[in-house]
């Protein structure tokens, strides 16, 4: 014990010796760039043009193989999506095995299998290696893609994609995208209901026809296996694969818009945007500015809080949770783009800090640092990503497919260490002209829309819907003698008249909708004198109800509870009343007709309703039926469509209501009118 404390005094004292003699209002000199000993890989040729690289690593008794088609991107056209598809479908039934049987034959070895749309991958033990080959080769020589997991496919990505429509994040890539490359690029292509409906079996088959084949195929062979143990089995598995030509694609050269452009894709009732700042560059994979230029984007914006954008942003505006910018190189083209998400009262200020912080990288030269922080940090990624053997894999092949030389990865960290202020300064002015830029914004437009005109050079805005379809949000004249009067008078007498309305004294309607795998049912009953209950069965879960009694109202259930007051009870109270639509005046609401605006491809009537404490709604009808289409709040969006007939009024029977990014597809089981339903249903507890 005696000498421990005598071995731990002499610590202490050469600790503060040693920290007494540093100067800390200087930051420390780098050292040389570590040497970095990346393990070799070998390599062979099968006779069909099959090249496959080993990495052999024992550490672990696993074996991972990794098949990789080296083609050009395809331009899917009308069936996009059918590529991603295609390649899912590889894995879900062979000339010899159905997908339940591959499954259990993967499952039972305790391995790992899946195919992609440009390749394949299997892993398991090695004791194991002969099934794993087997079964991949099967997969890849002999798929036949069944139309009942087709079938399920083209499902499960029509149910996604009904969930994504509605997601701004979603959205403001897809957007991106068309903007940046067009419809006539194989990257600028987006998938819709259309084209995922029109996928067939044949299709997927002239996919995989067309371009699997093995001399345009790369496999890496990762784990405990030697050159000739991998050679005997890809032999054995895959010399019989019949090679083919395959077609080299070409596309047009993709190029930075000439001047700074906004982009706005218009949802009534966000309540917050989501920004991209973006460009094409030229940067191709294997570019000697590839890592200085990386270096260059994680300091304007990559993952460090120390990056640029997200201290000015997030740190010192407080705009946004996160702001981020990503610097791309690319086979045919690189792309730049910053991105965040905000409220809509500062989306102009973001985005003017996004051009300030691109303009000032380009400027001013970065601080010593600046540029140290980032080198470590990537310097440490680079080598905590090297305990993976599965990097060695990817390098090589990444190496074989784009001509990189052979030492490329190794000297990463000496070409990284070698990168200067200068470099930096010139990679901003090479790589980024916030002058040149395509600014891409979904969120509501008529909070946004004239503070984001500054940022054109034109003064100009071009609207895009979801799809990256350019439309026409302007609004047309109403024809002369329409008045708001005329509009609600024809939507009156459209869905039975004031005499039939007038009638009713109670109404009860059954509603169900299917979402995230549960069933919703929604029971809505209404009575005059502004009695109203919804009663929100969800999945069993639980059932949420609301009630209003004429007076008080209450939402309850899930644990939760809500009391009604103030304005918002007031709103409530005249929204539900039976005589609503020939009373406005006197409950003080106000109606503004403001145009005609296309609504889902028909002209529809816009009309601004503003209730008592400025609740406003912005209600459609149609021009030529006179209906109700949708409806917008600051809450939600509703859809109003199928009007059938019940007791002599009509009703949609069809309702798709959006709250959020959650949007519920309804469907009117049932109306009933005129039940004598008893103000006890109604009361406020």
């Amino acid at each position: 014990m005696k000498n421990k404390n005598i071995l731990m005094i002499v610590f202490i004292f050469l600790s503060i010796s040693v920290f007494g003699q540093i100067d800390r209002t200087k930051q420390p000199t780098p050292g040389p760039a570590p040497e970095i000993k990346i393990g070799d890989y070998e390599s062979f040729q099968l006779d069909n043009g099959l090249k496959v690289f080993v990495i052999e690593d024992n550490k672990q008794p696993t074996v991972g193989v990794y098949l990789i088609e080296d083609r050009d991107p395809i331009l899917e056209g009308e069936y996009a999506g059918y590529v991603s598809i295609a390649g899912q479908l590889m894995m879900t039934g062979t000339k010899t095995r159905t997908k339940a049987q591959i499954d259990e034959e993967i499952d039972f070895i305790g391995g790992y299998l899946y195919t992609y749309p440009s390749g394949a991958y299997v892993y398991g033990l090695k004791k194991h290696s002969e099934k794993l080959f087997e079964l991949l080769a099967d997969v890849v020589l002999n798929p036949i893609f069944p139309q009942e997991e087709l079938d399920k496919l083209k499902k499960q990505t029509l149910s996604g994609l009904a969930v994504q429509k509605n997601q701004p994040g979603y959205i403001v890539q897809n957007v991106r995208k068309v903007i940046l490359y067009g419809k006539d690029h194989p990257y600028g292509e987006i998938q819709t209901e259309e084209t995922i409906t029109k996928i067939t079996v044949d299709k997927c088959k002239e996919f995989y026809n067309t371009y699997f084949s093995p001399n345009i195929s790369l496999v890496a062979i990762v784990g405990d296996i030697t050159k000739d143990e991998a050679k005997d089995l890809m032999q054995k598995y895959f010399g019989n694969w019949q090679k083919r030509d395959v077609p080299k694609l070409d596309y047009k050269k993709v190029k930075a818009p000439l001047v700074r452009k906004v982009c706005i894709v218009d949802r009534p009732n966000s309540v917050q945007s989501s920004i991209r700042v973006c460009q094409p560059v030229d940067l191709l994979i294997g570019s000697e500015d590839v890592i200085k230029a990386d270096v260059m984007n994680e300091i304007l914006g990559g993952g460090l809080f120390s990056a640029r954008l997200i201290s000015n942003i997030r740190e010192d505006k407080g705009f946004s949770y996160g702001a981020y910018s990503s610097l791309a190189a690319d086979k045919l083209v690189g792309h730049f783009t910053a991105s965040c998400e905000t409220s809509n009262e500062t989306t102009d200020s973001t985005i003017t800090e996004f051009l300030t912080e691109m303009k000032r990288i380009r400027d001013e030269k970065v601080t010593d640092n600046e540029l140290q922080t980032i080198k470590n940090f990537m310097n440490g990624s680079f080598a905590r990503s090297l305990e993976q053997s599965e990097t060695i894999a990817n390098f090589a092949l990444t190496i074989e497919r784009y001509n990189l030389p052979k030492d490329y990865y190794k000297n990463y960290l000496k070409n990284l260490e070698a990168v200067t202020i200068d470099d930096v300064h010139q990679m901003a002015n090479k790589y980024l002209n916030p002058n040149k830029v395509y600014v891409v914004v979904v969120g509501k437009a008529e909070e946004i829309a004239d503070n984001l005109k500054q940022f054109s050079v034109s003064g100009k805005i071009d609207y895009y819907d979801i799809y990256g379809e350019k439309v026409d949000i302007s609004l047309k004249p109403v024809p002369e003698g329409v008045t708001v009067e005329t509009v609600l008078d024809k939507y009156i007498n459209a869905i039975g008249g004031k005499e039939k309305m007038l009638s009713v004294e109670d109404v009860t309607i059954k509603m169900t909708a299917e979402t995230q795998g549960m069933k919703i049912t929604i029971t809505n009953y209404s009575k005059i004198d502004n009695k109203a209950l919804i009663l929100v069965d969800i999945g069993g879960m639980g059932t949420i109800k609301t009630s209003f009694d004429g007076i008080a109202g209450k939402m309850s259930g899930m644990g939760q509870e809500k009391i009604f007051s103030g304005a918002e009870l007031e709103y409530y109270n005249i929204k539900n009343r039976f005589d609503i639509l020939f009373e406005y005046e006197k409950y003080g609401v106000k109606n503004e007709l403001l145009g005609i605006e296309n609504v889902s491809g028909v002209d529809a009537y816009k009309v601004v309703t503003t209730y008592p404490g400025d609740f406003k709604e912005t209600v459609y009808f149609n021009c030529d039926t006179g209906l109700k289409i949708k409806e917008i709040t600051s809450e939600s969006e509703v859809k109003y469509d199928d009007y059938q007939e019940v007791n002599g009024i009509k009703y949609p029977h069809k309702i798709s209501q959006q709250m959020g990014q959650m949007v519920i597809d309804l469907s009117v089981e049932s109306v009933e009118t005129n039940k004598g339903l008893d103000d006890s249903l109604f009361k406020v507890e």
